[in-house]
């Protein structure tokens, strides 16, 4: 998997100009219509400027459509919040298709910078439908990269791509970041295609990537507000070509002969995309590249370790939404509206993150033990918390770490489908370990499949339900959630708790 930080200096462009001589055949704009689909304001620009530029010259028409609206690109930015960033970014991209003289308004989708994936469909049908409006079949789409190393990049790419497959429609990606972290030895020569920019196209991309003032530009002198591309970066959008990547079994232009730099003719094949290496870890603040490729080494076969969530957190204050999206907001509602008790003695949560939950849980508990694996969680959720003198929060890596002591409330909420293999197991067992004879135990777990889980949220739920030392109290089942809490055998309903039913 790549990694890479967009602060440091990366690599050089005068260590491409030589791998760029390659006699690499020309792409093909013997089309009728143009469709470019972006991640983020700005990849159209950065990767493929030129081509729109050209392509608008020639009277052919373009439609534009961007997933997001980029607005976690500054995540730790002091004067700029996220809705501020959207606007801004969305009036950018406004001003940079004027530079390049496109007259159709972009279609924004408004999907959660780094949120893609969990959007796929309505990013599907979205290219779907702007597939039939053009009305032909001369159709050329165009997306970033499935391999730049970014997760919204390769989550756009892989969906233009199979849309278009399904459609027989010709698609072409353009890379953005790999220019950044890679080296010729990771480019799938063999699929390149090429676009020469004639000077006035290179005059107006250049104009059009100066209208993205808030990523090429600092948003002030505070840290935090850094640029996102920084001139060593730019450089390579000042080229006089731009580059595009046949998908994969498709390759360049059929029969063309590419040549390296050395004008040696490499054979067909021999240039597909190399397993990329990553060269440098991605750091705070590095949300143009939202979530990176993905999670441990080990794959969904083992639990999700550390590495993952210290990767999360150090490019986001609020990876997964939990103060910024009403749909976390209401689960935290359906998960206390569900407790049986008022009031309970002590509560252990695992998993807390950022402490979301975990102030609303002290206020229903004498005390609250939370734990989680980030360091980076933890220090944010204890400044949410401050001197809450009933919460306790600890670093600890779950199963192996559970505490000692009993709790008459356990929560697992959106953190078991993580451990793989005997991990759900020992951390169910110990949960259940952990409980007081009257205590309850709440599990609230997503739905929907997410690659880098071991574990499926439903998965979870009926590893809990099958286990013959608990009973089902309450369950709570949405599209994109389950909720339920379970006790041991001979627990009371609520209603039998509080007297009115015997």
């Amino acid at each position: 998997m790549v990694s890479f930080d967009h602060r440091e200096p990366g690599t050089d462009e005068g260590s491409w100009t030589a791998a760029l001589r390659r006699d690499l055949p020309a792409l093909d704009l013997d089309v009728d219509r143009l469709l470019v689909v972006a991640a983020h304001p700005d990849d159209e620009t950065l990767g493929a400027a030129g081509l729109l530029a050209t392509a608008a010259a020639r009277g052919i028409p373009i439609d534009l459509l961007v997933a997001t609206d980029g607005e976690r690109s500054h995540p730790d930015s002091p004067t700029h919040t996220p809705a501020t960033l959207a606007l801004l970014r969305r009036r950018e991209l406004h001003a940079a298709m004027g530079q390049l003289g496109l007259s159709a308004a972009p279609v924004f989708l408004g999907l959660p910078d780094g949120g893609t994936d969990e959007h796929r469909d309505a990013i599907a049908a979205a290219v779907t439908h702007a597939l039939d409006r053009a009305g032909s079949d001369r159709v050329l789409v165009l997306s970033p990269w499935r391999g730049d190393g970014h997760r919204d990049h390769r989550v756009v790419g892989e969906i233009v791509e199979e849309v278009c497959a399904a459609r027989g429609v010709h698609s072409r990606a353009f890379p953005i970041w790999l220019w950044h972290w890679g080296t010729s030895d990771d480019v799938p020569w063999d699929r390149a295609e090429r676009l020469a920019l004639d000077p006035s196209v290179q005059d107006a991309k250049t104009r059009a990537l100066d209208a993205h003032a808030s990523q090429l530009r600092p948003l002030s002198p505070a840290p935090g507000d850094e640029a996102m591309v920084h001139v060593r970066m730019r450089a390579h959008f000042e080229r006089d070509a731009e580059v595009f990547f046949a998908p994969e079994g498709v390759g360049a232009s059929a029969g063309a002969e590419v040549r390296d730099a050395e004008g040696s003719l490499v054979p067909q094949g021999a240039g597909a995309t190399p397993a990329p290496t990553a060269r440098m870890a991605e750091g705070a603040g590095a949300s143009v590249v939202a979530p990176r490729e993905s999670a441990d080494a080990a794959g969904p076969s083992a639990s999700v370790g550390q590495a993952y969530f210290d990767d999360m957190y150090a490019r986001h204050d609020d990876p997964w939404g939990f103060d910024s999206r009403w749909y976390e907001e209401r689960k935290r509602a359906v998960l206390l509206a569900a407790l049986p008790w008022r009031h309970y003695r002590a509560t252990f949560e695992a998993g807390c993150s950022t402490g979301a939950l975990t102030a609303q849980l002290a206020n229903r508990s004498d005390r609250v033990l939370a734990v989680d694996l980030a360091e980076a969680a933890l220090e944010r959720a204890r400044r949410r918390l401050g001197d809450r003198g009933n919460v306790e929060l600890r670093r600890a890596t779950l199963p192996d770490d559970w505490p000692e002591g009993a709790f008459d409330l356990v929560v697992l909420s959106e953190v078991a489908y993580y451990w793989a293999g005997s991990d759900l197991d020992r951390g169910l067992a110990a949960a259940v370990a952990s409980l007081t004879p009257d205590g309850h135990l709440v599990a609230c777990h997503w739905r929907h499949p997410v690659a880098e889980y071991p574990r499926s949220g439903d998965e979870v739920h009926d590893a809990l339900a099958a286990r013959s030392d608990l009973v089902r109290l309450v369950r709570h089942e949405e599209e994109d959630f389950v909720l339920e809490v379970f006790a041991h055998p001979g627990a009371r309903s609520v209603a039998a708790e509080a007297g009115l039913v015997s």
